[in-house]
Formats: C-alpha cells, sequence, structure tokens
C-alpha cells in the first residue's frame, strides 16, 4: 500500500462567515468521507483540521540567522485548513472519495515520496 496525504486548501474568511450550521454540513461531508474510505478498503492513518493560519508561525534562515514571523509564508486567497493521511491500493478509488470534499475548495492529493533503500 502507499501513503497519500490529502491536502484541504480552504478560505478561511468563508469558512468562518459559514457560522455553526453551515461548519456542521462541512463536518458531515468529512463524515461520509472517512466512511467510504473505509468502505472503499483505504485505511485512514491520520489527519486533522489545523487552528487558522493567523496562528501560524513561519520560521526561515536568511543570512545564518533565523527569521520567525506571525502567520502563514505568503498572503493567499486559501489557506491550509487540514490534511488526512491515508493508506491505499487504490489511488483511483481515493481520488473518487476525495471527490466528496472538493464541492467548495479543490483537494490536492500527493503519494508520500518513498526512498527505499533496498
Amino acid at each position: 500500500m502507499d501513503e497519500f496525504v490529502i491536502l484541504l486548501p480552504d478560505d478561511e474568511a468563508a469558512w468562518e462567515r459559514l457560522g455553526p450550521a453551515g461548519q456542521e454540513v462541512v463536518y458531515e461531508q468529512h463524515r461520509k468521507f472517512a466512511r467510504r474510505l473505509e468502505e472503499g478498503g483505504h485505511v485512514l492513518a491520520g489527519g486533522a483540521e489545523l487552528d487558522p493560519s493567523r496562528t501560524a508561525k513561519t520560521v526561515r534562515r536568511v543570512a545564518g540567522r533565523t527569521i520567525v514571523s506571525d502567520g502563514p509564508p505568503t498572503d493567499a486567497a486559501e489557506q491550509l485548513s487540514g490534511f488526512y493521511l491515508v493508506q491505499t491500493a487504490d489511488p483511483e478509488g481515493l481520488v473518487q472519495a476525495c471527490s466528496l470534499l472538493a464541492a467548495g475548495s479543490p483537494v490536492e492529493i500527493r503519494r508520500v515520496a518513498r526512498h527505499d533503500t533496498d
């Protein structure tokens, strides 16, 4: 089985405008996604919703010095709002399952790099 990271970019301001009832609709989509993974033989190995990007710290090394700044490294319309780690032997099935999450914002799927030494 390969491991994939599902990256969930989103517009944080739009998320906050949804309010609790609208956010619950989104959470239900994530519960359906988790059920679809299980039904498809995929293994949900981890994941989490992330705190807003305004709580982030960005660390850089510049000319031998460490620079720490508040917030994400770029001002973008979308911020990383969460992720899943999924193990699967069926990447196409995983793409189909991710379509449940892609209604409002795109979903990025990346295979975790392997550096086999065998």
